[in-house]
């Protein structure tokens, strides 16, 4: 354990942003799953769960909890997906 305060102050610090990143991150693939599971439902609500995902992803990204490719990466696969299924209907 550190003995310099400022250290000490820092490791609190980093548990608390690990908790809250920990936290942003499961909610993420809580709503990319349930996005994953509508489609492939091929469920009229896909493209409602989908948005959702989708906005939580660029709130994450905004704030610095996830890398703005990853969360780039995980837009992109959603909607290709969802795209994917729109375009068989028709």
């Amino acid at each position: 354990m550190a003995n310099i305060k400022a250290a000490i102050k820092y490791i609190r610090k980093s548990r608390k942003n690990r908790i809250r990143n920990l936290a942003v991150k499961g909610n993420i693939k809580k709503l990319i799953k349930e996005a994953h599971k509508l489609i492939a439902a091929k469920n009229k609500d896909a493209a409602g769960a989908v948005n959702k995902a989708i906005s939580a992803i660029d709130k994450a990204a905004e704030n610095n909890r996830l890398h703005k490719n990853t969360a780039a990466r995980k837009k992109s696969r959603l909607m290709a997906k969802l795209n994917a299924i729109s375009t068989r209907k028709k």
